[in-house]
């Protein structure tokens, strides 16, 4: 089922797990998330899940559903394990989940400035479809647009991949 690198595992996100998510998210994002974060998004009820090999945790996602749409909050690979197709492996998890809780269409958003991330999202089957202004922090006053992006689950349903 996963197109991943063995012996590694996906694993669910829980809390004994948070301080290596976070330090892996503060290792790959300018603009981490705080383990505190972590544990209120799981406590919200939202869906985490990590790749992790010999005890490591490599990287992560955490989606929320919400009707018929799953949302991707956060997406981060450890940046000594990037570009060995973790973050491919991630997104064909999320992609898994959110056809078993029956979600029409996924949601991202990106920084407009990250091309491989973009470059990522497209591959697997995303569509930039707006812009979210001064989105994202870049400095103190200083703000990023996001690029908006969707995937459609039910034309993947009818025949494409994920």
């Amino acid at each position: 089922m996963l197109n991943c690198q063995a012996p590694a595992q996906l694993l669910p996100m829980a809390a004994q797990w948070l301080p290596a998510v976070a330090a892996v998210d503060a290792a790959a994002q300018a603009h981490p998330w705080t383990q505190r974060q972590f544990a209120d998004a799981l406590a919200s009820g939202y869906h985490g899940a990590m790749l992790v090999r010999h005890g490591e945790v490599l990287g992560f996602f955490v989606a929320m559903q919400a009707v018929d749409e799953v949302h991707l909050l956060a997406l981060s690979v450890a940046p000594q394990h990037q570009g060995l197709g973790h973050g491919r492996c991630l997104l064909h998890a999320l992609h898994e989940w959110a056809r078993q809780v029956a979600a029409h269409t996924l949601w991202l958003e990106v920084r407009s400035s990250n091309a491989r991330a973009r470059s990522l999202y497209e591959g697997a089957g995303f569509v930039a479809v707006g812009q979210r202004k001064d989105y994202y922090p870049v400095s103190p006053g200083v703000r990023e647009a996001a690029v908006l992006m969707c995937k459609d689950l039910c034309k993947d349903q009818a025949g494409g991949t994920p």
